[in-house]
């Protein structure tokens, strides 16, 4: 998102990279960007808190008016929980089958296609897509 970001900023818009991932977003060096210490995948607050999403989303724009520094990383004052137990659990999920169990992995299942929120978008979405970035997805089947 970086690179992105540097190549809109240059056309004269501004950014701001939302992050979980401290050291990748350093290496990336996006203009502008706020690091919120929550698992990955949940950059923009918890599930069923708006109000969390919403002070997240307001803090994230603020950064926008108050950035001085480029490539700064703002660090915003959320907590996922009262302590960071959290962390333990997110990088070493269950193995499942017989040498584990995987009822401690939450994480969201992984698919080789593309998954749509709503029918209607898959229905509008671009399958030949000129200036996508990265090439269309095979399947399995046609992966051999």
């Amino acid at each position: 998102m970086g690179l992105i970001a540097r190549a809109l900023e240059a056309r004269g818009i501004a950014t701001i990279c939302m992050s979980s991932a401290y050291s990748i977003t350093r290496a990336v060096n996006p203009p502008r960007s706020v690091f919120l210490d929550y698992p990955l995948g949940h950059t923009a607050g918890k599930p069923n808190d708006p109000a969390n999403q919403r002070r997240i989303m307001i803090d994230t724009l603020n950064t926008l008016e108050i950035a001085q520094t480029p490539g700064g990383i703002r660090r915003l004052k959320y907590q996922w929980s009262a302590d960071h137990s959290w962390k333990d659990r997110v990088m070493r999920p269950g193995k499942g089958g017989s040498g584990g169990s995987a009822a401690n992995d939450d994480r969201v299942a992984r698919f080789d296609t593309p998954q749509y929120q709503f029918a209607e978008d898959e229905q509008i979405a671009d399958s030949a897509c000129p200036t996508c970035v990265l090439p269309p997805m095979r399947s399995a089947q046609e992966s051999g």
